[in-house]
């Protein structure tokens, strides 16, 4: 240890209270920017899978153009043209060649599964109890692992609806709604008034109160029995990718390839994503805040301890050292008390983090608050603790370089 670094120790370690207080005040900061930014993203993460448990990444639907085609013709200005009663008929409903649009899907290395729907309004009737909502007829294995729909099914399993084609599974809300439990009979009325009963085989709950009010699923070779489709039939088909950040560029290759409506989720809930950055800029701005409030106290320390050891530096400067090393003793200082408080508050704020991760909150497929653990938030955190902890530093030490020690000796 050099001359400069031994005094720089002598002055940290003469009164162990300031020493103290300066290494809490960046431990408390430190702990607070971890745990807000870690509480922001599991917001943020448990906020993402409760959407993406009712929608997927990128859509793709039969979307028919608004504009309507003309009837007749364009004529010269001499023609008078008269309509009675005119009708546009909307030829195609629809994806006709779902395998087909599966397979080119599938052949992107960056989506991760692809799952067909068939999604219809209907009634469900119990007793003389009737209530509207949107059937849809899925295919299981690959609805779960678009949508993960295993993880919220409060009571029996999704996957019973393969082994029955009356079976049926019911949204939490909806069950409620028309007073029916596992094991209950449920009548479905399409808007074709066709009628077909069903046994709830399961109930679900997705944390989307909407969804979980109105949504059913049945097997999809059932849905298209029911609205008498064939067995290529789909309304939409609902694909995931590796990164749904970066879904637009995926989406707009695909639409190339695809003679359907290409739909990723940020084109018509680009208010989610604004939600998310805000949370993250909120969490960003507190955390840094508490950080800065650290600095002004380190600051106050290290200008008092300038102070107090105006003779003691003058001395050093008429022994020879020069402003630089007057600097390095007290950035050494503040740099001490950096990587101290920074080490003690990456501990306090795991800590803080594993109780609050413990408390009992259900929402979801979620028992506890949403909590998360990121390495990015501890190196960000020891990062700006130390570059707050050295510009605070930094200010007192330019300050004690100045010194004139002829006029302090003299004083």
């Amino acid at each position: 240890m050099n001359t400069n670094n031994k005094i720089a120790w002598t002055h940290l370690t003469s009164k162990i209270q300031q020493l103290v207080v300066a290494v809490l005040s960046v431990t408390f900061g430190i702990s607070m920017y971890i745990f807000m930014n870690g509480f922001v993203g599991g917001i943020n993460t448990a906020f993402d899978d409760i959407t993406f448990s009712t929608m997927a990444h990128i859509r793709v639907y039969n979307d028919l153009p608004n504009d309507e085609p003309s009837l007749i013709p364009h004529t010269t200005n001499d023609t008078i043209q008269f309509i009675h009663n005119a009708r546009h008929i909307k030829y195609t409903e629809g994806i006709k060649n779902a395998q087909k649009i599966i397979q080119i899907a599938k052949g992107f290395t960056q989506v991760t599964a692809v799952t067909e729907q068939i999604n219809q309004n209907v009634f469900f009737r119990n007793g003389i109890t009737k209530v509207s909502g949107n059937l849809s007829g899925i295919d299981v294995e690959n609805e779960d692992k678009v949508f993960g729909i295993s993880k919220y099914m409060l009571k029996g399993h999704i996957y019973d609806l393969e082994k029955r084609n009356d079976g049926i599974v019911l949204g939490s809300g909806l069950a409620q709604s028309i007073c029916v439990n596992v094991g209950d009979n449920v009548t479905l009325t399409t808007a074709d008034g066709t009628h077909k009963s069903f046994k709830v085989l399961g109930i679900f709950e997705s944390g989307a109160s909407a969804t979980d009010k109105s949504k059913a699923m049945i097997s999809i070779r059932s849905a298209r029995q029911l609205f008498s489709k064939n067995a290529s039939y789909a309304s939409d088909i609902q694909i995931n990718v590796r990164d749904y950040n970066k879904v637009e560029k995926v989406s707009t290759k695909m639409a190339k390839m695809i003679p359907y409506k290409v739909e990723s989720w940020k084109e018509g809930n680009s208010q989610l994503e604004s939600s998310s950055m805000l949370r993250n800029i909120l969490a960003m701005v507190i955390s840094i805040s508490i950080l800065t409030v650290a600095g002004f106290g380190i600051y106050n320390i290290m200008n008092m301890t300038v102070n107090e050891k105006m003779r003691e530096i003058a001395i050093l400067k008429a022994m020879g050292f020069n402003g630089k090393d007057i600097v390095h003793i007290f950035l050494m200082q503040s740099l001490c008390i950096g990587i101290i408080g920074g080490a003690v508050g990456m501990g306090l704020g795991s800590l803080i983090i594993y109780i609050v991760r413990q408390i009992p909150y259900k929402i979801a497929s979620f028992t506890s608050l949403p909590v998360a653990f990121r390495l990015i938030d501890y190196i960000m955190a020891f990062f700006f603790g130390l570059i707050v902890t050295i510009i605070a530093g930094y200010l007192p030490a330019r300050k004690a370089s100045r010194i004139d020690p002829v006029e302090i000796l003299r004083g």
